[in-house]
């Protein structure tokens, strides 16, 4: 089954709110720079101090006198759009869907299960804050559009870079250097903020004027291995298929010790877990999930730019105006700012709104997106199939029972998204949860969440238990206030700084004590973590029974460094199919 790629069931419906939204645009926009005007980021009151800039107070007197009148001059025409849009709202689907059509067939599928009975896939997630400029500013992140660009950018430059692995021959060490520590091009950033220079085209890419889009190459995955006295030895005869962007690693099945240059350079290991604090996002990405990307235009732009490499994306996910319909209980405002994107064609999808939100997050419609994505054939010819489901939680601090009523509402709805679309002639391959939780593993306040019963079905590969990271874990939410700051300004300083504990401690948010509380923090002998609200699960006992998973590395992302107040988070898994079992 395909999906429909306008949310509405027939042009008619659409046109009509087209026509809605564009008499309310104008009315929208004018408000938003009303606010915007008398409200700065620290970023620019640090450049009009270098600057010795003083006329900022008269632009902030006569703009809010223009943009005021601006406003008030359009308020007829949005209440009259207004009127037409609302009530459409009953009858929208809860997304948009846009599909590039491949140059092959075989560029939407992974053959690594129909080669060779084993494949890897990759997934990120990040909070990017692509509020309307207005409300960003309260977040101390402004110019919404242009953010949105040079994230697109930054993001594509990080997944279309080649995979590369490299065994080194060295007395003193050996392994695998991480790709962000070793040869590749020194990544150049998008100009925002304190990196102000030109954007050049990511690795892999080409761009073409003519036709305004991104070329992207289909192999991109190279190996180079040195004989090293104390590494296993890899199998020379289980090449590495790529398709899609998707490197595909085969040979010897389980956990593998890591060399001793992971644990110097880039990727370490830990509790069975490869991890690294990259400054370019993992390579070959095959789903992306992006939270509070409420601002429409923003999720267009982000579309435009990520669509030749991701080619099926979900945005505008939510439900706006009365919700249930016809009710007046809660006006949604904003969307629920999820925004997916996959390499993989996505056969099912289906959304749902949180019902007992509070105060200002009652006003975006939070809640959870599940979708089915086809991965391609197996050995036996039988369909490969994933599921993927993100998330955004509710935000208040010390609301942790909203929170944990949320996560009722997860589990429950991921099982009845899955029972109504699973096949018995499917292979399902992997089953991830991700998202913004707003809760971490670390405060007291968040104990509550910290003990729910979603950690015993899903495994989260940073937690050592309730309350308890793993030492190596890197807190996920930065400190707004510091966010120009040069020692986080830039991927490569923030990624110093993440590896240094005694700068993380300046950066990264502590954890939340409990109320009426003092907080010890850390414990004695314990490493400084700091809040960690991003995460990505996965879970192993929904797959298809003949189906192994491992993970084959956890990355803390630094790329947008200066754009957002999270850092992102990626997970690679990789996936084996026992051949014999299949034929069961």
């Amino acid at each position: 089954m395909t999906l429909r790629a306008s949310p509405f069931p027939n042009g008619c419906v659409a046109g009509i709110h087209a026509v809605g939204w564009a008499f309310i645009l104008p009315c929208f926009w004018f408000l938003d720079r009303l606010i915007a005007v008398c409200k700065s980021t620290t970023l620019e009151r640090t450049q009009r101090l270098e600057q010795e800039c003083y006329l900022h107070p008269l632009k902030v007197f006569f703009g809010s006198i223009v943009f005021f009148i601006l406003f008030l001059a359009t308020a007829p025409l949005a209440f009259l759009g207004f009127l037409l849009w609302a009530p459409l709202q009953a009858c929208r689907r809860p997304f948009y869907y846009h599909r590039e059509t491949p140059s092959s067939p075989e560029r939407e599928t992974h053959r690594g299960f129909e080669l060779v009975g084993k494949a890897s896939f990759g997934f990120a997630t990040a909070n990017l804050c692509l509020l309307p400029d207005s409300l960003a500013r309260f977040n101390n992140l402004g110019n919404t559009q242009h953010r949105a660009a040079a994230i697109g950018q930054r993001i594509v430059q990080g997944v279309c870079r080649p995979h590369i692995r490299i065994f080194v021959d060295s007395p003193s060490s050996c392994g695998t250097l991480s790709p962000s520590n070793s040869f590749l091009p020194t990544h150049i950033s998008s100009s925002y903020g304190a990196t102000d220079r030109q954007a050049h085209p990511p690795v892999g890419h080409h761009s073409d004027s003519a036709e305004g889009h991104v070329c992207v190459s289909k192999s991109n995955s190279h190996v180079v291995c040195v004989p090293c006295d104390d590494t296993e030895e890899l199998s020379t005869e289980s090449p590495i298929y790529n398709s899609n962007q998707n490197s595909n690693r085969h040979g010897r099945t389980g956990h593998r010790s890591a060399p001793r240059a992971l644990l110097s350079q880039g990727l370490r290991q830990q509790d069975n877990v490869p991890w690294e604090v990259s400054s370019l996002f993992p390579a070959n990405v095959d789903i992306l999930c992006l939270e509070e990307v409420f601002d429409k235009r923003a999720a267009q732009k982000l579309t435009q730019v990520l669509r030749p490499v991701f080619g099926h994306i979900l945005y505008d996910i939510g439900v706006y105006a009365c919700h249930p319909p016809c009710t007046c209980s809660s006006f949604k405002f904003f969307n629920s700012g999820l925004f997916l994107a996959s390499r993989f064609p996505v056969l099912e999808a289906q959304y749902h709104c949180f019902p007992n939100s509070r105060g200002e997050d009652a006003l975006a419609a939070k809640g959870l997106l599940s979708a089915k994505v086809l991965i391609g054939q197996n050995q036996k010819q039988r369909k490969v199939v994933g599921y993927f489901n993100c998330t955004h939680l509710h935000a208040p601090e010390g609301e942790g029972e909203i929170r944990c009523e949320q996560l009722n509402m997860l589990t429950k709805w991921i099982g009845d998204f899955q029972a109504a679309n699973r096949d018995p002639d499917e292979d399902v391959v992997f089953d991830v949860l991700c998202g913004d939780f707003n809760f971490d593993n670390c405060s007291p306040d968040d104990s509550l969440e910290q003990n729910h019963c979603l950690f015993e079905e899903y495994r989260d590969p940073c937690r050592a238990g309730p309350g308890k990271e793993k030492p190596w874990v890197v807190g996920t939410l930065l400190e707004q206030p510091t966010l120009y700051e040069d020692d986080v300004n830039t991927p490569e300083n923030l990624q110093r700084t993440l590896e240094r504990e005694e700068l993380r401690k300046q950066y990264i948010s502590p954890p939340v004590p409990a109320e009426d509380s003092p907080l010890v923090y850390p414990e004695t002998g314990q490493p400084w973590v700091g809040r960690r609200i991003d995460y990505i699960l996965y879970r192993e006992n929904s797959i298809s029974k003949h189906c192994r998973t491992e993970i084959e590395e956890m990355t803390f992302i630094t790329q947008l460094a200066g754009l957002t107040d999270h850092i992102p988070v990626g997970l690679r898994l990789n996936v084996a199919m026992d051949s014999e079992c299949a034929d069961e």
